[in-house]
This record gives C-alpha cells, sequence and structure tokens, in this order.
C-alpha cells in the first residue's frame, strides 16, 4: 500500500461521492436502485448534515469513501457511529485501503466517545465477510433488518 491520507469530503466533492454510490451498487448488482444526484447529497449531507464522508487519498487520487452517520445506543447510552457505506476503487483493493478506511473510522469513533461501530453487509458478499471477521467483527445474526420505504411510510402516516 502507497501512503494513505484521510480528507472529509466537502459540498464540491459531490460527483465525487455520487461516483463511489454509482460503484458500490455496481458491485453489489443494485446499480438500478440508485436514484440518488448530485443535488441530493449537497442537500442531505452538506447542507442538512445527515452524514459525513471520508476519502482515503492515495497516489494523488481519492481511492475509497465512507459515508457515515451517528445513531444512538439506548442499552450503552451513547451515540454510535454507523458506517452506511464503504468501498474501495477495483484497482486498488487488497492493498491496505480498506483496513486503512476502517481504522480512521474506528479513530473517529473513539475520538466523539462513540459506544459503537455498526453497519450491514450482504449475505453474498463473502469477501466483505471474510474482511470484516480479519478486524474481529461480529456478525449480529440474531437481528433482522427491516425496512419501510416511501409507499409504506404514505400507507401507516394515514
Amino acid at each position: 500500500m502507497n501512503e494513505v491520507t484521510f480528507r472529509f469530503a466537502e459540498k464540491k466533492d459531490a460527483p465525487i461521492i455520487l461516483d463511489f454510490i454509482k460503484g458500490i451498487a455496481e458491485y453489489e448488482k443494485m446499480s438500478d436502485d440508485v436514484v440518488t444526484t448530485t443535488e441530493m447529497i449537497e442537500e442531505w449531507i452538506f447542507e442538512k448534515k445527515t452524514a459525513e464522508v471520508i476519502f482515503a487519498i492515495a497516489e494523488g487520487d481519492e481511492v475509497g469513501f465512507a459515508l457515515f452517520f451517528h445513531n444512538f445506543s439506548t442499552f450503552v447510552g451513547r451515540a454510535g457511529l454507523y458506517l452506511e457505506d464503504i468501498f474501495v476503487k477495483n484497482e486498488y483493493r487488497k492493498k491496505g485501503y480498506g483496513k486503512a478506511l476502517f481504522k480512521k473510522l474506528a479513530e473517529i469513533a473513539l475520538e466523539r466517545n462513540c459506544g459503537r461501530m455498526e453497519w450491514v453487509c450482504l449475505d453474498w458478499n463473502k469477501p466483505s465477510i471474510d474482511f470484516y471477521m480479519s478486524l474481529g467483527a461480529k456478525p449480529m445474526n440474531e437481528w433482522t433488518l427491516y425496512r419501510l420505504t416511501d409507499k409504506q411510510l404514505q400507507d401507516i402516516s394515514l
């Protein structure tokens, strides 16, 4: 791995963030699900400040990104760091950049006194699962993720 540095994204980086989102969607075979635009990223991440993005920089390029936000654990009594997306460009994989991003996220969580860091992973994504396990992550197999989308939200709010 070449030397890696990190920087927090700025509003002008919205197109780069969108490229990373499209990259992870392609990897997860979910490209058709992406409706995000640069304008939405600018509004929700930078104006409403609902999430943060850091980039891993190597060889003068953004080689990876992580999008995260804070949640709250009633049991732990503190905020947690929730990792929504992490992605390293294909040509930079298996060189330590993903691990470096996780290390940086752990540092951020500790600096902010977070009680934990959590994320989800698709069941079929064995390379990522193996990587997470190598970091000491523990799967939460007894939990099931549930989701309400626009239609369901509208239906129950009536």
